[in-house]
């Protein structure tokens, strides 16, 4: 009768002891830097941006996993962002879990070298990147 008790009170502690929380699934925001006058390379780079999350992350853009955020940095409204990202004019970030112990990612020079001169090595780039900050 004791080991059936002993049974029965570790079943309810069990059952009402709270499971751990869900780990939260990661947020990652690509943030698009530009001025007001963009040369074809800043155009390029923010059409292959979104070329490349069309492609291959459409299910994380449409749950809201995966944001894309273009800011003029002319435009005084951008005043504070910008500077958070000390982004002067175009720039590349992919951030994971934005403002909140983000960890930001600078893809601007990468961007620059190939996302006019090289479509396929910029998207497949930014596709290994945020595939690696997904993990």
């Amino acid at each position: 009768m004791k080991k059936f008790l002993f049974l029965v009170l570790m079943l309810n502690l069990i059952a009402w002891t709270p499971l751990p929380a869900q780990t939260q699934s990661k947020k990652l925001e690509v943030f698009y830097f530009h001025g007001t006058r963009r040369c074809p390379t800043c155009m390029a780079i923010e059409a292959n941006t979104r070329k490349t999350l069309d492609t291959y992350f459409a299910g994380q853009v449409k749950s809201g996993a995966i944001r894309m955020t273009v800011i003029d940095v002319d435009d005084p409204k951008n005043k504070a962002i910008a500077e958070r990202y000390e982004a002067a004019g175009s720039a590349l970030f992919v951030t994971v879990n934005p403002g909140e112990k983000e960890k930001r990612n600078d893809m601007t020079e990468f961007a620059f070298s190939c996302a006019r001169s090289n479509p396929t090595k910029f998207m497949s780039g930014l596709k290994d990147k945020i595939r690696e900050l997904l993990k």
